[in-house]
């Protein structure tokens, strides 16, 4: 058997003494590296003597911000973002962790989202305790990875490239590092099996950014959640419990994905993060229960003595609940303290929680309500941010809450405090700010170390990366892993033998265009856009993965190569085809339909979830690329639908009801639009490009004109955008208000512009 390294939570960490207001040494050893510290549970273990502090912030930053930063090395890392109205653009700061003076920054511009309000930065970076990478999803699902200096290693466009969905609440939350994977969370509307909207979890190799396994521990959500995994050892191997846009708390293992169980508690979704207590799960919810008429609840789950690695996810039954209350917690998460759970309330009051009955010890007010942002303990003291931009200093004791200090900013407190090296950090909508604490000497453990675990026998061979994605003429190669039945990396293993599979569950039996050849698959020059499985081994082990090859420019599509036999479950006597496997989430949106003698592609509406469709049809790298193809949408007088294409991350869009051609990227960002009378039931050509220029200024050009008649040689709206995206997928659009009436689109070309 093959020992292994794995990261654990506090367990034999050594104590370091660090003496005087200087603390030239072994500072490097205090760190804040996630959100919720090193437990995950919002605790601190810094221990000051003769602690005092002075309300007057040591230093300010002038960043907006609604997450927690964190900290290594000296230095910190915030998610924050700046600007108003086109000009507003994300970024990752990089501070001096004692002076506030920046080091380095990367902006980051939204683009085809939902947000709205300047909803912006609801998340955090987390820091890998290994290599220092430092790692950050933005609102809108680009999934980064940064050295400690800045330099960026990798990412991924999750929208483009996963089918990440966006909300207009624009919450992100914070990834976690566990081990060599770095994990994610988000709704995605993928391919295939993944295909229908779900909440998953995303692994990638932390160094590579290969994705090594996806998750899908729940059932179709109702909302989106950005509860932030919490991770321990249990039941042999590494697991995590997090909530879920389902109204569920899950438990996945860590190592390889496998759901192993959820407890479903809640109609909406679940956005607070869970702490552990002993052998329970606690967690709150603010929305509407499954067993009663009321809002919200504290619930603390039993966690099953035993799991079966190789059965399917068990969904633990109502006696699994131990105790619940009525405390109603939207989004704030709590924070445990021996057997005390301490947690802010959606009406802004401070709650004391005996663990072991859910007994409200007592409760605190301190503002009229609070969204988002936690409180942090640490050396005995609460340190709990209000949503009215009230902070406070709290003492807590089984009679009640002491509070010591009051502060009041300009702004709203969403995010968290960070605590570090004698240092308190707290963001604001308007600044970040800094206290040091005046302390004669600290003393804190280092993050936690890790843990050796055996491997046992052999269950499964991993390819990495397990979802891949080609264009004609390239090449992928993996790495194989050999995996016991925990999820424990036992070795690296040649792989063997991978071919084309079609699971017996499929609904569209189709098979990439690829050839896989000693760990290489491979896309001819004149592979065609197309989709599937590859299963394979070694032995008596075998492994799956799934791939996508997307047409390179040129590229068509007319559709009458489809053969419409699915029966219509919405229109009796109608049939149907399903429309390309390859395209991001386009089997529940879109389906190939006949009209009026010819193919064509027809938005679906039974499903309002999906009222508002975007679906990608190329590869997220492409860029000097123009798209034309002709779009209708159906109506009467009163109701016509939207329809358009996507264009290097900008939507250039028909609008029929305004009666306009609009451009635009997050609505509340750039759209601009020139009046167009839009006919119902009529053919229209719609042709777009974006040319960007040496200053980085992208302009979008579009025309529309009725099908059949000539192209007019003046583009029908022309628009400029500073700092413009210069790469992106292109895409289809359509939007049914209500799922009232369908858009159609065909004859899709895309020719390079250059």
């Amino acid at each position: 058997m093959t020992k292994l390294l794995r990261l654990t939570l506090f367990a034999g960490t050594a104590i370091l003494m660090i003496s005087g207001p200087g603390r030239a040494l072994g500072n490097d050893h205090l760190e804040w590296l996630s959100w919720r510290g090193p437990e995950g549970n919002g605790v601190s273990h810094e221990k000051y003597k003769d602690w005092s502090f002075n309300e007057k912030p040591s230093w300010s930053y002038e960043l907006m911000g609604r997450g927690t930063p964190v900290i290594a090395d000296g230095k910190m890392y915030v998610f924050g973002y700046r600007g108003e109205g086109t000009e507003v653009e994300e970024l990752i700061v990089c501070l001096d962790a004692k002076t506030g003076k920046k080091i380095w920054e990367h902006a980051f511009r939204d683009y085809i989202s939902d947000t709205i309000y300047d909803r912006y930065s609801i998340g955090s970076a987390v820091v890998d305790p290994e290599t220092r990478n430092v790692y950050l999803q933005t609102t809108n699902g680009l999934f980064i990875a940064f050295t400690s200096s800045g330099k960026p290693l990798w990412q991924h466009s999750m929208m483009e490239r996963f089918g990440r969905l966006t909300f207009p609440n624009g919450r992100t939350g914070a990834p976690i590092v566990e081990g060599q994977l770095v994990i994610m969370h988000c709704i995605t509307s993928y391919w295939g099996k993944q295909g229908p909207a779900r909440d998953r979890f995303y692994a990638f190799d932390k160094k590579s950014g290969d994705i090594v396994w996806i998750s899908e521990p729940g059932i179709a959500p109702k909302d989106s959640s950005f509860s932030t995994p919490i991770v321990e050892t249990r039941y042999g191997t590494r697991v995590f419990y997090a909530g879920t846009g389902d109204g569920n708390l899950v438990c996945v293992n860590a190592l390889n994905g496998k759901p192993l169980w959820r407890f479903h508690m809640s109609y909406g979704g679940v956005n607070s993060s869970p702490v552990i207590y002993k052998d329970t799960v606690i967690c709150p919810h603010g929305k509407e229960n499954i067993d009663t008429t009321e809002e919200g609840r504290m619930v603390a789950v039993k966690l099953p003595a035993k799991v079966d690695f190789t059965a399917p996810q068990a969904v633990l039954p109502a006696k699994a609940e131990l105790w619940r209350n009525t405390t109603v917690s939207f989004t704030s998460s709590p924070v445990i303290v021996g057997d005390r759970v301490y947690q802010v309330s959606k009406v802004g009051e401070l709650l004391c929680i005996n663990a072991e009955t859910g007994e409200v010890l007592w409760h605190e007010k301190l503002g009229n309500d609070n969204l988002h942002a936690s409180p942090l303990f640490c050396d005995g003291k609460l340190y709990v941010p209000i949503f009215s931009g009230k902070f406070y200093v709290i003492e807590p004791s089984d009679k009640g809450a002491k509070i010591l200090h009051t502060l009041e900013f300009e702004g709203n407190l969403i995010g968290s405090p960070a605590i570090c090296d004698g240092r308190l950090y707290l963001h604001s909508t308007k600044k970040l700010y800094c206290w040091e604490f005046e302390q004669d000497r600290i003393t804190g453990p280092a993050w936690p170390d890790g843990y050796f675990a055996d491997a046992g026998e052999v269950a499964e061979i991993r390819p990495v990366p397990s979802d891949v994605l080609l264009q004609p003429g390239s090449k992928q190669k993996f790495k194989f892993q050999l995996l016991d039945s925990a999820g424990h990396v036992a070795g690296d293993s040649t792989g063997g033998s991978f071919s084309k599979f079609i699971p017996p569950t499929a609904k569209v039996k189709t098979e990439m265009d690829a050839s896989f050849k000693d760990g290489v698959i491979s896309a001819s020059a004149d592979a065609k856009a197309s989709a599937g499985a590859w299963k394979g081994g070694k032995g008596k082990v075998s492994g799956i993965f799934r791939g996508r090859v997307l047409g390179a420019i040129p590229f068509s599509e007319n559709f009458e190569s489809y053969n419409t036999v699915v029966d219509s479950k919405i229109d009796p006597g109608e049939k149907f085809a399903y429309p390309p496997l390859p395209w991001i989430g386009a089997r529940f949106k879109w389906e190939v339909r006949e009209l009026d003698g010819n193919k064509v592609l027809r938005k679906t509406l039974d499903r309002v979830l999906f009222q508002r469709a975007m679906t990608f049809i190329g590869h997220p790298d492409l860029k000097n690329y123009t798209m034309q193809a002709d779009v209708m949408t159906d109506g009467n007088r009163r109701i016509k639908s939207d329809v358009g294409l996507v264009n290097q991350r900008y939507l250039i869009v028909l609008k029929g009801n305004a009666n306009q051609l609009e451009v635009s990227s997050n609505q509340e960002r750039l759209k601009v639009s020139v009046p167009y009378k839009v006919k119902y039931k009529t053919w229209y050509s719609l042709k777009s490009r974006v040319d960007v220029d040496d200053e980085g200024t992208a302009t979008v050009r579009a025309k529309v004109w009725p099908k059949g008649s000539d192209e007019p040689e003046a583009w029908t709206i022309e628009v400029p955008h500073k700092k413009g995206h210069v790469q992106g997928a292109p895409g289809l659009f359509g939007f049914s208000p209500q799922s009232q009436k369908p858009v159609f689109v065909d004859n899709i070309s895309i020719i390079s512009s250059k």
